[in-house]
């Protein structure tokens, strides 16, 4: 219990420094909880064959979630763009593909990975769109669109927690949305279907 304690102090203590570094880019000033990771952890493909696309995974709450709910590590590929969270990553998930880039370029990244990936059955993102232009946002939605398999997931959190459709999901069918309390601060997880 202590050495988790004291991992997300850690966690947060780096989180910190990163956004005071780039508030823009990280979006935080700490990690997602273990109920807001949960809830997005919850929509995992039925299909273990496909690959899960982690968009912005910070110090790796969500990917943690992803991997007790059962996913499979090599399964996993993590797109994050800050160098120093990407090498973290590498160091507690070594059977995952991190890569440090930018989610803008997540088409070419995946193609350029030691195994190359085409598809994904889901896009799992953390990233603030909401720090972005509504036409970056849907510059980021139609790759996400491209690179999903037919029915495949985009499971997107936001502390914008009205009912408003964040940024980018006009061209994508709601299936789901519900508002994580135990999060600081309380955020809005959406699941989206191609």
């Amino acid at each position: 219990m202590a050495q988790r304690i004291l991992a997300t102090l850690n966690d947060t203590r780096l989180f910190l420094q990163e956004w005071l570094g780039n508030p823009r880019r990280t979006g935080s000033v700490i990690p997602s909880s273990r109920q807001l990771a949960a809830a997005m952890a919850g929509w995992l493909p039925e299909n273990r064959a496909s690959y899960v696309l982690e968009l912005g995974p910070g110090t790796g709450a969500v990917t943690a979630a992803l991997i007790r709910n059962g996913w499979p590590e090599d399964k996993l590929v993590a797109i994050e763009h800050n160098s120093r969270l990407a090498e973290l990553l590498r160091r507690r998930f070594p059977r995952a593909t991190i890569i440090a880039g930018d989610a803008w370029q997540l088409d070419e990244l995946l193609l350029r990975a030691r195994n190359p990936v085409k598809n994904v059955g889901a896009v799992i993102s953390s990233l603030p769109l909401l720090n972005f232009s509504e036409e970056q946002a849907e510059a980021l939605a139609q790759k996400i669109r491209a690179v999903l398999e037919p029915q495949g997931s985009w499971v997107q959190f936001t502390y914008r927690i009205h009912k408003k459709r964040p940024r980018g999901a006009s061209t994508f069918r709601l299936r789901a949305s519900k508002i994580v309390w135990f999060n600081l601060p309380p955020a809005r997880v959406s699941v989206f279907q191609k």
